[in-house]
């Protein structure tokens, strides 16, 4: 059974330090402010209040400045006291219990270079495989709460090497949802997306995000990933969805909308979402602009795979926006159909399959014959 996982660190403090920090999200600024505060002063977090009033975030108030770094230091030196006391006379258990609370502490306060180094230690004296994964999770926190891309690369595989050394069916459930949030982070969506697909009945990473944001994600991610079938069977009539778009309608409204072909409804829902929640979101911001487009993408190929030919006022009404865009995305290559400016319409140039698998092995042998000539440079 695995042990309660302690939430450390507060992963939502980086999205409201985000939200400060970002210009047009001002009229979000209050709250994030006053959440960002509370929780900085709950976790007596010194470092990390540091970090954040040198950004400007927060103005810095140098008697609970003070205040909090004396019960850091206070709390520190127990610690410290308890692990001296354990190494003298106690077992190797005892030592890892003290090693470990020193290093969460660290963590929870937000001292990241102490926290590592101090995790890592931990990690090295635990002898127990679902302690030694749990403290290699909570690196990879500290890489997704400081945004340390290097940090959490380094520690993903070591988990999955615990995991299927024997990790228990709760660490294994978790350990998808983080690699699923760091796939998508790098914009690997398809395969993120299906990570949290798999997480959605079974998921307990609560000191990640919140249940609602987490499903959120998951519809927001698998509605462009997702086959049309797919779409229907493993979403939109998936239970743990279901109970959540109540929640947020906008979801539902994207989700539905695309499925049932309303794409001017959908274009609506699309622009709603990129303001609501893509732009505000910590994680999904850099992937905004790419994501709208993907998706502006998609519902045109769905629409025009359904055709021979569509006039362009037909298009445009089915929109409910003009299809200037359509010449950019056909010059592209990425919809496959001509526009024909003269009568007015659209007709559709579906692919070969044959052709485009010719021109994949064609390209594949180009890359396989240069890098045999790089070899043999090398060896000759």
């Amino acid at each position: 059974m695995a042990e309660e996982v302690i939430p450390i660190p507060n992963l939502s403090l980086p999205q409201h330090l985000f939200t400060l920090i970002t210009p047009s999200l001002k009229h979000l600024h209050d709250n994030a402010r006053k959440e960002l505060f509370e929780g900085i002063k709950a976790d007596k977090m010194t470092p990390y209040y540091r970090l954040v009033t040198s950004a400007g975030a927060l103005t810095p108030e140098p008697d609970l400045l003070e205040l909090m770094e004396k019960d850091n230091e206070e709390q520190l030196k127990k610690l410290d006291e308890r692990l001296a006391e354990a190494e003298k006379q106690e077992g190797e258990s005892e030592i890892s219990d003290a090693l470990k609370a020193r290093a969460n502490h660290l963590t929870r306060i937000g001292d990241k270079e102490r926290a590592v180094a101090a995790q890592k230690l931990a990690l090295e004296k635990t002898p127990g495989l679902g302690s030694r994964i749990d403290i290699v999770l909570t690196l990879i926190r500290l890489g997704f709460f400081f945004g340390d891309n290097g940090l959490i690369t380094e520690n993903l595989p070591k988990a999955e090497k615990f995991i299927e050394e024997g990790g228990d069916w709760d660490r294994r459930n978790r350990l998808k949802v983080y690699r699923g949030l760091h796939l998508i982070s790098i914009r690997q969506f398809k395969t993120g997306g299906e990570l949290l697909l798999d997480a959605l009945s079974t998921f307990t990473a609560t000191e990640l995000t919140t249940y609602n944001e987490f499903v959120a994600l998951t519809v927001i991610i698998n509605a462009l990933t997702l086959k049309r079938v797919d779409l229907k069977k493993r979403l939109i009539t998936a239970p743990e969805v279901i109970s959540v778009l109540p929640e947020i309608p906008i979801l539902g409204e994207l989700v539905n909308n695309l499925y049932d072909c309303h794409y001017a409804k959908f274009f609506v829902a699309l622009a709603t979402l990129e303001q609501t929640y893509l732009l505000p979101s910590r994680l999904l911001s850099p992937h905004t602009r790419y994501y709208v487009r993907e998706m502006r993408i998609l519902a045109y190929s769905q629409l025009l795979e359904s055709y021979r030919s569509l006039t362009l006022e037909s298009l445009s009404g089915a929109f409910g926006v003009s299809v200037d865009e359509l010449s950019r995305f056909i010059a592209n290559g990425r919809l496959h159909c001509t526009i024909d400016k003269v009568h007015g319409i659209v007709e559709t140039t579906r692919p070969s399959l044959k052709n485009a698998q010719y021109e994949k092995v064609i390209k594949q042998g180009d890359v396989l014959l240069n890098s045999i000539q790089r070899l043999s440079k090398v060896l000759y």
